[in-house]
């Protein structure tokens, strides 16, 4: 005999949670690609750079070393306000094809272009107290990005819009211990935001239920059948719908950082930055189309939702916890009369990303999690100065940047690959209290494959083409 519709609600109402909860987890795939690796900004200093950031904390002359090494303020004699903006533009295009979990394929396009223009600023001050002690400020945006693929396009339930960005406000100090030897000390205050969206595939999660049944014995081959067919005639394929997540968090980490003049013409630096640890929280927001509407409010399914405690996909609060991973650098600089060369090593502990949790208020959608598995990354730059003249400072830089993802854990929201940064640069030195900085890059990055599942066992399979452009400009006083 053929199983009712009601009598599947009621011998699968855990298997109907579960699967609803799996739906809107596809929502809150993980923060985005930026211009380091994974969402990773390095973008804080118009004249580091134009080296590709090697010499950043060594170099001299720059106030960015607030937030990227406290103690390389020391080099730093009097008072100084600097303002640095660049202009990021980033471009990703996927090709491949989709299909759902039963191997239909997904209609739409491929997304076109999902990059972005975006600017990032960043504003420090520094002040010398004595021989001895400075004491500097900052504002920078560390991590950050923005994605937005076509609405309709193929990989819909993995990702439309993806907006992320971590806001750092700093408070460093240093201390000269010798004439040739610096420590120093940071405190940051960090706000992080997300927005993220995607569809929701009414139909799989609908069959989804019908197979979890199946497996757990609720139903027999046969009746599974039917009532997959009631399904697909209830909920067709591209019963789509809308999931907004928005959410954002204050958290607090620290910087310390040591400073070496090895000789007169060589300097050392070596930073340790904390990992910041979040718990989002905000508001998810759904849209359904009207035949998904009828169902869940059908005099057979309400009341089954109202004794779980809640209606799916209905506007409820959650919280995921997100860390912004750890860095360490080292700076190394050397200096000529007229040139100067350096490099910088960093590594990221991206291997603090496991997975993502999400808990929600609403008990009809329990708490989930999604495997990322990211591993820890590098960064490696080498460049250099040329003084033209007295004003004109020339600079050029190239570095690798490789990423924490893998051919297994990849989806369409961080389509990232190893990069390398090519980079040119200027200083004007307009008088002895005012200097201008201009420079450009471009980020060539390794074709990223992705064979992503969704929540709903929708399949994403292809590759993503990406590049970058970087235009940046400093102006620093000195009082």
């Amino acid at each position: 005999m053929q199983m009712s519709f009601r009598q599947f609600s009621r011998a699968g109402r855990p298997l109907t949670l579960a699967a609803l909860s799996l739906a809107i987890l596809g929502t809150l795939a993980a923060p985005q690609r930026a211009e380091a690796s994974a969402f990773q900004l390095h973008e804080d200093s118009a004249a580091a750079m134009g080296r590709a950031y090697a010499g950043s904390a060594t170099a001299g002359g720059d106030v960015s070393v607030v937030a990227n090494n406290p103690a390389a303020m020391s080099d730093l004699k009097g008072t100084y306000f600097q303002a640095d903006i660049t202009a990021i533009n980033f471009g990703t295009t996927f090709s491949g094809s989709a299909h759902d979990a039963l191997g239909r394929p997904i209609s739409g396009g491929n997304g076109g272009d999902a990059g972005t223009t975006m600017p990032v600023p960043a504003i420090f001050f520094a002040t010398q107290i004595d021989d001895k002690w400075h004491v500097g400020a900052g504002f920078t945006v560390p991590f950050g990005f923005q994605t937005e693929y076509d609405q309709n396009w193929i990989g819909r339930y993995n990702a439309i819009k993806s907006q992320f960005t971590s806001l750092d406000a700093t408070l460093s100090v240093s201390y000269d211990v010798t004439d040739n030897f610096a420590l120093g000390l940071s405190g940051i205050a960090q706000r992080t935001s997300a927005e993220l969206t995607s569809a929701i595939n009414y139909n799989a999660v609908g069959l989804g239920l019908v197979n979890q049944a199946a497996l757990a014995g609720a139903l027999t081959p046969a009746q599974a059948q039917a009532l997959g067919q009631q399904v697909n005639t209830i909920i067709p394929p591209g019963s789509d719908g809308i999931a907004r997540i928005k959410g954002d968090d204050w958290a607090y980490g620290y910087q310390i950082g040591a400073y070496w003049k090895v000789t007169s013409n060589d300097k050392l630096a070596f930073d340790y930055r904390s990992k910041i640890s979040h718990t989002l929280s905000g508001t998810a927001n759904f849209t359904m189309p009207p035949n998904v509407q009828a169902l869940l409010s059908s005099p057979t399914v309400a009341p089954l939702l109202a004794g779980a405690g809640g209606v799916p996909f209905t506007r409820t609060e959650g919280t995921a916890p997100f860390t912004t991973p750890a860095t360490a650098t080292a700076s190394y600089w050397h200096q000529e009369e007229k040139w100067g060369i350096g490099s910088d090593v960093s590594w990221t502990k991206w291997d603090v990303f496991k997975n993502l949790t999400v808990n929600y208020a609403n008990p009809a959608q329990p708490a989930s999690v999604e495997q990322f598995n990211w591993k820890n990354s590098w960064y490696v730059a080498v460049g250099g100065d040329y003084y033209l003249n007295e004003k004109v400072t020339l600079r050029a830089g190239f570095a690798v940047d490789t990423t924490p993802t893998t051919n297994s854990t990849r989806d369409p929201r961080v389509p990232d690959g190893t990069r390398q940064l090519l980079s040119f640069g200027m200083g004007y030195k307009a008088s002895e209290h005012f200097v201008l900085n201009a420079s450009y890059a471009h980020i060539f990055v390794n074709k990223a494959t992705i064979n992503a599942t969704s929540s709903t066992g929708d399949v994403l399979t292809g590759s993503s083409d990406d590049y970058g452009n970087l235009l940046s400009f400093s102006a620093q006083y000195k009082f």
